[in-house]
């Protein structure tokens, strides 16, 4: 059965509120077919339930989620493949295909917020929320030294065992003697990313991807998780655009590896391939640079974020609602102010530990429609023109593939 992709339109529309938890409450998205959910249900599936504090019936999950039980599951996250960008170019990828013409794999699930790799992957690998892992968006406060830090390399951040403390649904597999395996690039073992969201499983690493795909074949012939990453369409959809022919080429590159894994695992896998994020193709109009607009510097301190979701940081002597209101008097439509304590009421976040407040913006600016607000001061030029980008609600940016695949 085939999918029927919605207008563009409809695709760029901001979808709010999102919800953290085991239950589906009618008029929000997320729930148990979020990101958070997907390792707490695939520890049920192989008979090893890892409750979260999100997520208290990884059984629940399991069911939610249709998977069956095996002894040995595989997780592949790939970077940057959204739903509908994998939906509106199926005929490019005849295994995803096959999987998406399934029923049971066509609902989409839904990420975090903002829709961006760090806040994601923290997300994934706990089967918590953004407001627990302190991993709250590209770039954040560190409330210790006062700068900006940098969350994919933690450049200027807490350590990544200080930031992020809640234990890894890896960790706690461990724990209970069950193998854990992760493949990926030998430039990610020991990143600070890995050992913030990812650590607890020992990693293989190989430079190839192919090779890497084999590895995963072969760890999974033993009981347990494996987790295999891949990165290629997430990079190349923000260096060229998705749906061009550069992002199509590797999406077809990632269908012939994820194509590859299936033929290699032995009879009786559980896969589920999932992602972090979906992407938006910038609109060059719609740069707004908040370097060069008096008005939205007016009482901001620092700017961190990213271009489809801000987070701005107000002065001591400035009180946020102040520059929310000059916020939205200027952006009108094309974007979503909210302060801190109304996007943490909204859920956004779920649930806020006390010590991560701070790390979040006193004002989070989520961008509508391909408007991107760029800050040149603090910003190198080719990263304000991203053709590619992520982090806000809409749908295209915040719907993800959940497909299941018991070989």
């Amino acid at each position: 059965m085939g999918l029927d992709v919605p207008e563009m339109k409809e695709l760029l529309h901001p979808t709010m509120p999102l919800q953290y938890g085991d239950q589906d409450d009618i008029g929000k998205v997320g729930g148990a077919r979020h990101l958070s959910s997907v390792l707490p249900a695939v520890s049920s599936a192989i008979g090893h339930p890892i409750a979260t504090p999100v997520h208290p019936s990884p059984e629940g999950l399991q069911a939610a989620l249709n998977l069956p039980d095996a002894d040995s599951a595989v997780v592949v996250l790939v970077d940057g493949l959204g739903f509908w960008n994998l939906a509106t170019r199926a005929g490019h990828v005849p295994y995803l295909r096959s999987l998406l013409n399934e029923p049971l794999n066509q609902p989409p699930m839904t990420t975090c917020l903002p829709s961006t790799t760090v806040a994601a992957m923290g997300v994934f690998g706990t089967g918590t929320c953004p407001g627990l892992t302190g991993m709250t968006g590209y770039t954040q406060l560190n409330p210790e030294n006062g700068l900006i830090s940098q969350m994919i390399q933690f450049r200027d951040a807490l350590d990544p065992l200080d930031l992020q403390r809640q234990p890894t649904v890896f960790e706690q597999l461990v724990a209970q003697d069950v193998r854990v395996t992760s493949c990926g690039l030998p430039r990610f073992r020991d990143s600070a990313l890995t050992r913030a969201a990812l650590r607890g499983s020992v990693y293989q690493s190989a430079n190839h991807s192919r090779q890497r795909v084999l590895d995963t074949a072969k760890a999974a012939r033993e009981p347990g998780l494996t987790y295999l990453y891949i990165r290629d369409v997430d990079k190349v959809g923000h260096h060229h655009g998705w749906d061009t022919p550069e992002w199509i080429a590797a999406l077809e590159s990632a269908d012939a590896l994820l194509a590859l894994l299936h033929r290699s695992l032995p009879k009786g896998t559980l896969v589920v391939i999932v992602a972090d994020h979906g992407m938006v193709a910038a609109d060059p109009a719609q740069r707004i640079d908040i370097a060069c607009e008096p008005v939205l510097n007016e009482g901001v301190e620092l700017v961190g974020g990213e271009p489809r979701a801000v987070m701005l940081y107000a002065r001591k002597d400035v009180a946020p609602e102040a520059i929310a209101e000059r916020w939205r008097t200027r952006l009108g439509d094309l974007a979503t102010v909210m302060t801190r304590e109304e996007a943490i009421g909204a859920g956004l976040f779920g649930e806020v530990d006390n010590r991560v407040r701070p790390m979040i913006g006193d004002l989070l600016v989520l961008a509508h429609d391909r408007v991107t607000l760029v800050d040149s001061r603090i910003q190198i030029d080719a990263a304000t023109r991203l053709p590619g980008v992520h982090g806000s609600s809409t749908v295209l940016e915040t719907r993800i593939p959940c497909l299941i695949d018991l070989v």
